[in-house]
């Protein structure tokens, strides 16, 4: 064969080598692309689920972690309900301070307000926010005043509570005289009435704010301090001591007697009645011989009561400052009272 046509022979065997190579692959890779895409699918899904189980397994684990964080805070210190923030008290560690009533307050006391003797005592010595507990100071002067309580007073923006943000049905510009607005302050715990009180004192709000601080130097009430006449402000502080005084001179004052152990209260406004009712819901308890009361409360001093009572044949004064719960306050008076009349020589009856 000439060497022209085993050239050419060669190339046409090689060509068609190359030729069925790659009909091959193209055939090989068209089989397998079926088989690449349903791995690909089943890669998918298993990503997929490999990804929510670490979700789902996170989401548990927070669901029995948030438990574990309430047992924790329990632990340190009473949970308040519906408080944002621990009380002074809390912080201070004063709740981890046990006492033989097992009272919920973590500042107590209970004084013989004949004989001044000290039956119950429980971190009296602390200095903490008094909140509403303020406004029987703020009585005591409108009260002492000699002014007329028969002189109307108008409620303004300047009475708008700028410090916690609360709500009143004292609405702008309602009018009303100095003894109602004392009665509210007094028995309902208004700030509007009660800073209206303060604002509307001779002088000014801030007259009236010194004149208070006076006050209560005189009276030898050494760890208080007040810098508003609401107790919306937790600068505004005192001690179960300094507060059984308060009390008893606040109890020899006909006016804040009948004011702040009054059931219920209404006033006119406008083409409007509005009830009010006591915020110390002993003072509607027959059995309760309360001769005057206050209540109080913002997160930072927790629930606080005092009050002035005959129980088994004494006549008391209780402190409660710091108090975790909403009726706690109620209960550690209760468990007092039990307390007293299960003393030996205690007199049955009222009281």
């Amino acid at each position: 064969m000439p060497y022209r046509s085993m050239t050419a022979l060669r190339l046409f065997i090689q060509t068609c080598v190359i030729a069925f190579a790659g009909f091959a692959i193209v055939s090989q890779a068209a089989h397998a692309a079926p088989r690449k895409q349903s791995q690909d699918k089943k890669q998918q899904v298993v990503a997929k689920r490999a990804v929510a189980k670490p979700v789902s397994a996170s989401r548990k684990a927070v669901v029995r972690a948030k438990p574990s964080r309430t047992i924790a805070v329990s632990a340190r210190a009473p949970v308040r309900s519906g408080a944002a923030k621990a009380s002074f008290g809390e912080l201070a560690g004063l709740h981890l301070q046990n006492d033989p009533l097992d009272l919920k307050s973590s500042v107590a006391l209970v004084v013989d307000q004949d004989t001044n003797e000290v039956l119950l005592s429980k971190n009296d010595h602390a200095v903490l926010p008094i909140a509403s507990l303020t406004k029987l100071m703020t009585g005591l002067i409108i009260s002492e005043s000699g002014l007329s309580m028969d002189e109307t007073v108008t409620i303004t923006e300047e009475d708008i509570d700028t410090e916690k943000g609360s709500r009143s049905r004292l609405a702008i510009g309602t009018t009303l005289s100095r003894r109602e607005m004392l009665h509210l302050a007094l028995m309902s715990s208004e700030n509007r009435a009660a800073n209206a009180l303060g604002r509307t004192y001779p002088g000014g709000l801030k007259t009236f704010v010194a004149l208070m601080n006076a006050k209560a130097k005189q009276l030898g009430m050494a760890d208080t301090r007040y810098v508003e006449p609401t107790g919306l402000s937790s600068q505004n502080q005192s001690s179960a001591r300094d507060l059984a005084v308060l009390v008893n001179v606040a109890h020899s004052d006909p006016v804040l007697r009948e004011f702040s152990t009054s059931p219920g209260y209404e006033v006119a406004v406008g083409h409007r009645t509005l009830q009010y009712n006591n915020t110390n819901q002993l003072v509607k308890n027959p059995s309760w011989d309360i001769g005057l009361q206050k209540t109080g409360y913002i997160s930072e001093a927790g629930r606080c009561l005092v009050m002035q009572t005959q129980i088994a044949g004494r006549k008391l004064i209780m402190v409660f400052l710091d108090s975790a719960g909403k009726l706690s306050r109620i209960g550690d008076a209760v468990r007092v009272r039990h307390w007293v009349e299960s003393m030996p020589g205690a007199v049955a009856g009222k009281g």
